[in-house]
């Protein structure tokens, strides 16, 4: 009888090494697990006077389905937000991140701009503490690797000035 060549040995004994490890170890658990106990959530503070739903009573030792979780409660808000209680002018963009890339743009047809409280204009290509606004108390301001980004946080209207080529460009930006 002739014996397998060395090579077909040698790749098969990591292989025969690997279930020999793993046919030794032992399961991760010597006993049977069951599911957690779930709670549905409390009832907030808001729904005090309605009826809450009964808890159902859930064993530590079941091992059945669990009961699907209870839609979270609504609370309210001291002031509900501006798009609420009032729309937004048509030509109002929202709370939205407007990309301004300076070597792709003709900042002297930009004059104005309208966002929500929360919209953001990101000024792309431009030197750190150049880009001035008016009104600092309306604006969060933040730099990092020629991108500036202004986030408006109250409303009002804020002039934002972008040096480019020699010459200022004023941008009125009108937050509602």
């Amino acid at each position: 009888m002739a014996e397998p060549p060395r090579r077909s040995r040698r790749r098969a004994f990591p292989a025969l090494a690997a279930l020999a490890v793993l046919a030794g170890t032992p399961a991760c658990a010597d006993r049977p697990v069951s599911p957690l106990p779930v709670r549905p959530p409390t009832p907030a503070a808001s729904t005090v006077g309605a009826a809450a739903p009964p808890t159902p009573a859930v064993s530590g030792t079941s091992t059945g389905t669990l009961p699907a979780p209870s839609p979270p409660a609504r609370s309210r808000t001291a002031r509900p937000p501006a798009s609420a209680s009032t729309p937004l002018p048509s030509a109002c963009l929202g709370a939205v991140r407007y990309d301004l890339v300076l070597a792709e743009t003709e900042l002297a047809l930009l004059k104005s701009l309208c966002f929500a409280t929360g919209g953001v204009l990101r000024i792309r290509g431009i030197g750190p503490g150049l880009v001035t606004v008016d009104r600092a108390d309306l604006v969060s301001r933040s730099y990092e690797a020629g991108v500036v980004d202004i986030r408006f946080v109250r409303t009002g209207t804020v002039v934002v000035t972008i040096p480019q080529d020699g010459r200022t460009y004023p941008i009125t930006v009108v937050v509602v």
